[in-house]
């Protein structure tokens, strides 16, 4: 009765709250998914990207 009774009781009894927790957790849930997959598409593709040859085709 401790952790479920004290979730229920600060987040879900209200629907103001239980809509609020809602979009912030959902928020936090696409910036970590949009960091998470940017990291793994650079990491996959390293030396492709333009960031990573422009050197070799930029004219000083």
């Amino acid at each position: 009765m401790g952790l479920s009774s004290t979730i229920y009781n600060s987040i879900f009894k209200r629907t103001s709250t239980m809509a609020l927790a809602v979009v912030v957790s959902a928020f936090f849930f696409e910036r970590t998914f949009d960091l998470a997959t940017d990291t793994l598409f650079e990491r996959y593709n390293e030396g492709k990207l333009w960031k990573h040859i422009k050197a070799k085709y930029e004219e000083e």
